[in-house]
């Protein structure tokens, strides 16, 4: 199921993402490590995901997902804060986006 595979994409993206700054803040060697094996997933889940799904519906999907997953995560995980209720509202006007996007069906 592409959808899946979109979401498991958007999973090892933000994975890679937070070690990543887990690396640039720490130095760790495993935080680096850690993020390119995330980056190595998500290459997979992206072949993956275009197996069933074209190239503009799984890069909107991924996307989409990605930016709201993450920002879920940061702001739950790290506390991380946006600047106005205007960039709040950009998030829930992306996640009505999303529904809309995939109330299409998958493209093929």
């Amino acid at each position: 199921m592409s959808t899946l595979n979109i979401f498991l994409l958007a999973i090892a993206e933000i994975f890679g993402d937070f070690k990543f700054k887990n690396y640039a803040r720490t130095g760790l060697n495993v935080d680096l490590f850690s993020g390119f094996v995330g980056y190595g997933f998500t290459i997979y889940f992206l072949i993956k995901s275009l197996k069933t799904g074209n190239i503009l519906y799984v890069n909107g999907m991924w996307d989409g997902m990605s930016a709201i997953l993450e920002s879920i995560a940061a702001f739950c995980i790290l506390g991380e804060r946006l600047n106005s209720s205007s960039q709040y509202i950009g998030l829930v006007l992306m996640i009505v986006g999303l529904f809309i996007f995939h109330a299409g069906g998958i493209a093929y």
